[in-house]
């Protein structure tokens, strides 16, 4: 493909650059080479950049000139992906249902379905059009799911669930699995503890993505709501009777305690654990590792455990590095403090 089709495909602006240059692919920029583009997003690469033997660059419109051919957008790791798309084209899968598949005789399958090996959908069950399954996934009793469902092997939907249109739900993702609900009974000597039924589904509006090995939790009663165009990372955990607000990222491992309660637009950095029942505002950031006992303010960066704002945080950090040489010298002062104090009593 010639640079200036991917130029004018990514709407970006070619410079430095033949615009018949052949491009066969993209790659990292540290392992790009002739005939591939690459990227610059984070200032830790911008050096690279300089040395790179891509056949060009996709670069923020202030990045500074470099010998190499440049792209430039106002968005290079969003052009970056798209460059992607470019280049690699996932497999397409032809309108078949596998003779290994069980389908419910009161099951209600769209058009132009395409239903893999061993997939099983079970009674009163209802899929959109266009709807991609792949091997060993189930989709229980009741289920309502949209268009343009797109299922990877092992993927399970429980009973009664609702999932609007575009959902993704990569490989071993579980939607609707049994909230973590137990009611001690203390007359007994063991104190057996009795499961509370889950009997409220979970709801994946239009556009989420749950990626590997992820679950969301049914609810005890109500619902567990996961509104438009979240995304959720790799073994993620959302607590029964949770909800996230819109546009919001949970990364790879974060933890949603039940009745927890995300807004618009948030971003939960990987192993974030967040307490039951608390409320995270919009646009709220939590860096990585860190957990929170309580209800988060919109707009706000925390970081730490517990967690507190973020600035405050890399300063208290910074002085706990410290706290040795801090230590070292306040035993001094207070030797030197003693010593004065002696020679105070023997003057009197």
């Amino acid at each position: 493909m010639k640079l200036s089709d991917i130029a004018s495909a990514l709407e970006s602006t070619l410079e430095n650059a033949k615009p018949d240059t052949e491009i066969t692919g993209v790659a990292g920029i540290e392992d790009a080479g002739p005939g591939q583009i690459t990227f610059v997003a984070n200032p830790k690469y911008a050096a690279a950049a300089k040395t790179t033997s891509a056949s060009a660059v996709i670069v923020a419109d202030s990045f500074p000139a470099i010998a190499t051919g440049m792209l430039r957008s106002k968005n290079p790791y969003l052009a970056f992906a798209r460059a992607i798309n470019l280049f690699y084209q996932p497999p397409r899968y032809d309108a078949t249902v596998h003779p290994t598949a069980v389908i419910a005789p009161t099951a209600k399958i769209g058009a132009n379905a395409h239903i893999a090996a061993y997939v099983v959908i079970d009674e009163e069950a209802e899929i959109g059009d266009d709807a991609v399954l792949l091997p060993h996934v189930v989709i229980y009793r009741g289920a309502r799911i949209g268009n343009r469902f797109f299922a990877h092997a092992h993927a399970v939907v429980r009973e009664y669930c609702r999932l609007g249109d575009d959902v993704i739900l990569q490989n071993g993702a579980i939607v609707g699995s049994d909230g973590f609900g137990f009611a001690r009974d203390g007359v007994h000597i063991n104190h057996h503890w009795e499961k509370i039924t889950q009997s409220g589904p979970a709801v994946l509006e239009d556009g989420v993505e749950v990626q590997a090995n992820s679950c969301i939790d049914r609810a005890s009663v109500g619902e567990t709501r996961i509104a438009r165009g979240v995304k959720i990372d790799n073994l993620v955990q959302v607590g029964h009777g949770s909800a996230v607000g819109e546009g919001t990222l949970l990364c790879a491992q974060v933890g949603l305690a039940g009745s927890t309660v995300v807004g618009k637009n948030a971003i939960l950095a990987g192993q974030v654990g967040v307490a039951g029942h608390c409320n995270i505002g919009d646009g709220v950031i939590v860096t990585a590792q860190s957990g929170t006992h309580g209800d988060i303010p919109p707009g706000s960066t925390v970081s730490g455990s517990p967690a507190f704002d973020h600035k405050q945080w890399l300063r208290a950090v910074g002085i706990f590095n410290k706290l040795p040489e801090l230590a070292k010298s306040i035993r001094g002062l207070t030797a030197s403090q003693a010593d004065h104090d002696k020679a105070e009593k023997k003057k009197r």
